[in-house]
């Protein structure tokens, strides 16, 4: 039986879904590609310390942005690749970033480097140096839980783009009003942990919560010029 029914935008991506493997100093690394059909941006993201590109805001942003012009590349990063469970030390996870960085440039396009927890202090490092037009920066670890005073703020003041953190307002890693003032805009998802997840008590439910991070980062994005 035949069907004229249009399948939905999220199928049309996952048809266009591919991957490749990068060799980096740090390893062999592989970018999972969301293709826009008329792209004027690249978002590359990676994951963090504890988990993958499973993670259900790359996920979401990966099923969203497309949509909007915005391909999604969702980077491993080689530790990753490898099975391993334990993140390096961040001089090897910047080594591997800045070796996948030519793959990730090469549709042409302005790339906004991106990632969520220590993938977002990646992308704040080398942004200058590898020439990423703007960073996102999910859950940010501003410290680690309970040391306020082992401060990593000046990784995301220095990053020297346009940056957006999207923090849960229950992060355990930095809450919202924990962040100093500076240069980079910040989009609070209410009551989401260090995964943007929220309490079934909670008065906004999970696809709420994720629909704040694709609509700020929707929204940010289109104001890049």
């Amino acid at each position: 039986m035949t069907s004229d029914a249009t399948p939905d935008v999220s199928e049309i991506i996952e048809i266009m879904e591919t991957a490749e493997t990068v060799e980096t100093d740090a390893g062999t690394a592989r970018v999972t590609w969301r293709t826009a059909g008329t792209a004027r941006l690249v978002l590359a993201v990676s994951h963090g310390a504890g988990g993958g590109i499973e993670a259900r805001d790359l996920q979401a942003l990966a099923r969203t942005l497309p949509g909007q012009g915005v391909t999604v590349a969702l980077v491993e990063q080689p530790w990753r690749v490898a099975g391993k469970k334990v993140a390096p030390a961040p001089k090897t996870l910047d080594a591997g970033w800045r070796g996948l960085w030519p793959a990730l440039a090469r549709p042409g396009l302005p790339v906004i480097a991106g990632g969520r927890s220590a993938g977002a202090r990646v992308a704040c490092r080398t942004a200058t140096e590898l020439g990423a037009a703007a960073v996102l920066a999910l859950s940010f670890p501003l410290h680690p839980p309970g040391r306020p005073e082992k401060s990593r703020a000046d990784e995301l003041l220095g990053a020297g783009v346009p940056t957006l953190v999207v923090q849960g307002g229950n992060d355990p890693f930095g809450r919202p009003e924990e962040f100093p003032q500076g240069a980079y805009e910040l989009v609070e998802v209410p009551y989401g942990d260090h995964g943007f997840a929220v309490p079934k008590r909670a008065p906004l439910d999970q696809h709420r919560a994720l629909e704040i991070v694709t609509d700020a980062v929707t929204q940010w994005s289109a104001s890049l010029r």
